[in-house]
């Protein structure tokens, strides 16, 4: 399977199941592959951020890429970042053996200049391959490594195996305009782009010339919907579906407990066994699990998807 710039939809970004005792939960991986694909995704990645990748070994990372290619119907992204590039060389390469459709790559936080930037990404290019197809991860809040639409477009322009911008900039809705003005100029080629943030601007994301989304929220299934419902011209509708969602997408965004809180959700749903984190990993208060339980009978209210 292979994606590429013409890539539209939701792209899941997918949590890393595990068991209470910090070991990796391979039922939970499958149930949460099939979930998934039954919400509709066009895609998934695997080992990004809120995929806990830096908190696995090396064979236990291969060994999630080995289970969910081998189980997925739909292109399955892989995170590769690292923080050398003999290690995002080899699982990139691993990877793509194993059947991925692509990697992702994050700028590195050290990175501060538009030149550092370029550099960085031309030489994380050479270590994966040109033959790999790519994502740019474009996450400052988090990453902390600010990239301007110039600096984007150039990266973009420097290397055609570039088919896919992840956008999590934040404001970044007049990013992703002057990135569709620069491409409508011909100053820029054909380039997907799929945001993140929990889905958190996804209700006027789609109007500024994002494709749909790649992210983690705990409803792809409402992603799925949303994305559709704009595509196909229902713009109160996609408007009234996500601000159901809205209070629940903005408690996950808190910085430091959005993946638990994801994780309680998908727990709730009854996708994964547990909602737990290999340590060091945030752990909701019994008073917080509370509040989230809350919005989702509120929020089924509206959504019969949600669990009461």
């Amino acid at each position: 399977m292979s994606f590429g710039t013409d890539a539209k939809g939701v792209y899941a970004i997918a949590t890393t199941p595990f068991l209470p005792d910090g070991t990796l939960d391979a039922p939970s991986i499958d149930r949460l592959t099939d979930f998934y694909q039954d919400s509709g995704v066009t895609g998934m990645t695997i080992l990004g951020i809120m995929g806990e990748a830096p908190k696995l070994e090396p064979a236990e990372s291969r060994a999630v890429i080995r289970q969910v290619v081998g189980r997925s119907r739909v292109p399955v992204v892989v995170g590769v970042s690292a923080p050398g590039f003999a290690a995002m060389r080899s699982l990139a390469r691993d990877a793509m053996d194993m059947g991925a459709a692509g990697v992702m790559i994050a700028p590195t936080p050290a990175l501060r200049t538009d030149e550092q930037i370029v550099q960085y990404f031309a030489q994380a290019v050479e270590a994966v391959g040109t033959d790999v197809p790519w994502v740019l991860q474009d996450y400052p809040l988090t990453l902390t490594v600010v990239m301007s639409a110039s600096v984007v477009a150039k990266i973009i322009s420097d290397h055609p195996s570039c088919v896919m911008l992840k956008h999590e900039d934040w404001p970044g809705l007049e990013k992703i305009s002057k990135l569709r003005a620069m491409q409508k100029a011909g100053e820029l080629r054909p380039i997907s782009i799929l945001c993140g943030n929990g889905g958190m601007f996804l209700d006027f994301e789609p109007e500024r010339g994002a494709d749909g989304a790649m992210t983690g929220y705990g409803f792809p299934d409402m992603l799925v919907e949303l994305v559709n419902l704009f595509a196909a011209g229902k713009r109160d509708e996609a408007h009234d579906l996500f601000d159901a969602h809205l209070p629940l997408i903005r408690y996950e965004q808190q910085l430091g407990v959005g993946l638990a809180v994801r994780k309680h959700v998908l727990m709730r749903r009854g996708v994964i066994t547990s909602d737990a984190q290999r340590k060091p990993g945030s752990v909701l208060s019994a008073t917080a699990r509370a509040e989230v339980d809350y919005l989702l009978r509120r929020l089924a209210r509206h959504d019969p998807r949600a669990p009461v």
